[in-house]
């Protein structure tokens, strides 16, 4: 369900169906560490910045942090009422942002606890990213919009409406200058992530786009569909 590279490239977490969370050596591909715990599928998993933790969310409703090393869990939240379809570590470290099929996204002080929660959009919420700089959160929904919020008061900032399809994945450009969504619409938005103008509307693929991701350098994106085809644009 869910795949990402530590942060120093040695080791891959991936989450499943089968309901945990396996830690791999990118070198030889061994097996490292599963980490159990969770009772559904697990739809998202990521590295803390500084490696040392893993986040998942999955389809039991419950967000888990675990130490990357020993494979112990260390926090288990509650809050959400439906499946946990996405998650992601803040680059500072210090909170988490979920998002959820009960329509809210959920921050989380990944110390404490503490939770702020997010309402605006009106059916699930498929994606959600933090800006570089951890003070804005986007999250892409089933509801065919893209919101801009801020991580510290969970106030919405900004709605980018174009898609005519649910947005299935949302990410800001490793410059945060940008937002790039992707959709069953068949079509790739990039926004201006300041004023919500699109900048650019890349088609190409004949069937919903399900992921995409930013070089690291921000100038090209690469897509996958459900056409079974890959695409890189400029970005």
């Amino acid at each position: 369900m869910s795949v990402a590279f530590s942060p120093d490239g040695t080791h891959i977490v991936s989450g499943s169906w089968d309901k945990t969370i396996c830690v791999w050596d990118c070198s030889t591909g061994a097996e490292v560490l599963q980490l159990t715990g969770h009772t559904d599928s697990v739809n998202s998993v990521a590295f803390s910045p500084d490696g040392t933790h893993i986040v998942s969310g999955s389809e039991d409703k419950t967000v888990c942090v675990w130490d990357s090393s020993s494979g112990t869990q260390l926090l288990q939240l509650t809050g959400h009422t439906s499946d946990v379809s996405s998650v992601a570590f803040s680059p500072d470290g210090t909170h988490i942002v979920s998002g959820s099929v009960d329509n809210t996204i959920c921050v989380w002080d990944s110390s404490t606890a503490e939770v702020l929660r997010l309402t605006g959009h009106t059916r699930s919420v498929s994606s959600v990213a933090f800006s570089p700089d951890s003070t804005h959160i986007v999250s892409g929904s089933w509801d065919k919009t893209i919101c801009v919020w801020d991580s510290s008061t969970g106030a919405e900032l900004l709605q980018l409406t174009g898609h005519t399809g649910s947005v299935n994945s949302v990410a800001f450009s490793p410059d945060g200058t940008h937002i790039v969504s992707s959709s069953w619409d068949r079509t790739i938005h990039v926004w201006d992530s300041s004023t919500s103008a699109e900048v650019l509307h890349l088609t190409g693929h004949i069937s919903g786009i399900s992921s995409f991701a930013f070089s690291p350098d921000g100038t090209h994106i690469v897509s996958g569909s459900w056409d079974k085809t890959i695409c890189v644009w400029d970005s």
